[in-house]
């Protein structure tokens, strides 16, 4: 039974399953639109909604803890001067979860995320 357990899993151990999700995060907001499936989708939400708003406010600090959680300077640079000027009026919600069709191969659930 999986009662008070709250993390998704994902079927991975938990250094392959960081790095998924550094990676995931990193390719959404460099190309602002990912198609993946449904779990993983829902995995990465408020890992990226997090990163956003740490974004609104550069200051050293928020940028070293972005760091954290994002393996290329690239991505660092434009949650700072893109995203964070954006959605600085907005309190949250950044994402969007689309579900999109069954994948042909093995009929995992697919999803589309992308910023609002």
């Amino acid at each position: 039974m999986r009662h008070r357990h709250s993390k998704k899993t994902l079927d991975r151990k938990s250094g392959p399953r960081t790095a998924l999700l550094k990676n995931l995060a990193q390719s959404l907001i460099l190309y602002e639109k990912i198609k993946t499936t449904e779990a993983k989708a829902k995995t990465i939400r408020p890992l990226v909604e997090r990163i956003i708003t740490g974004g609104k406010v550069d200051s050293l600090a928020n940028r070293r803890n972005l760091m954290k959680y994002l393996p290329t300077k690239n991505a660092v640079k434009k949650v700072f001067e893109v995203l964070g000027p954006r959605y600085q009026e907005r309190k949250g919600g950044y994402l969007r979860i689309v579900k999109l069709n069954q994948r042909p191969g093995d009929g995992a659930k697919m999803a589309q995320i992308e910023f609002v």
